[in-house]
């Protein structure tokens, strides 16, 4: 029996994925939404800008399963136009990225275009109106993580992402959870 602790959390729109910020701008942060335990650590991170699925532990073993190459993550992302299946299809075989001032080529990818959209609720900050184009959505699964990487992988297929939410890390998902809403579990696995 362990002593540690695991939570889920729908990350929302503007939050920090950490504890602690020591810039002097006001940052929201993690332990803003819940009374976690004192060692609690985000399991890989989203961008302040990015939304969905987050998996919070007190075990460091555990941190490193989840973000070890083994367990995907989904991500579903709203871009600028209507994706087409050539830019998927360019997704799933992987695309050439910038990623510490050099270029790297992603690994291949599950990837479609998603027509039927959860309610995730709205945004904390508006993202714009039809008035500037339409928007489409499409799954992108990775099992690797590349600072930004999702975002830039739909920039290079020419689809700039406006909203980027995970759903899925491993066989764990968003479901129902509204963002910032926090749930306690057992185990992820």
């Amino acid at each position: 029996m362990s002593n540690h602790r695991h939570f889920i959390i729908h990350k929302p729109y503007g939050y920090l994925s950490q504890f602690i910020y020591e810039l002097k701008r006001k940052k929201k942060l993690l332990g803003e939404l819940y009374n976690f335990p004192k060692g609690t650590m985000a399991i890989g991170r989203l961008d302040e800008d990015s939304e969905g699925l987050l998996l919070l532990t007190t075990d460091g073993k555990m941190s490193e399963i989840v973000r070890s190459k083994k367990v995907d993550k989904e991500y579903y992302v709203q871009v600028d136009g209507i994706i087409t299946q050539d830019a998927i299809d360019k997704m799933k075989k992987g695309v050439e990225i910038g990623f510490n001032g050099t270029k790297y080529i992603t690994k291949p990818c599950e990837s479609f275009i998603v027509t039927n959209i959860p309610n995730f609720g709205a945004r904390g900050k508006k993202i714009r109106d039809e008035r500037h184009g339409p928007t489409s959505w499409a799954s992108i699964t990775v099992n690797e993580g590349k600072f930004r990487q999702v975002r830039k992988m739909t920039a290079a297929v020419g689809f700039p992402t406006l909203r980027l939410i995970r759903v899925r890390i491993g066989n764990v998902h968003l479901n129902d959870l509204q963002a910032g809403e926090v749930v306690e579990v057992e185990s992820f696995f």
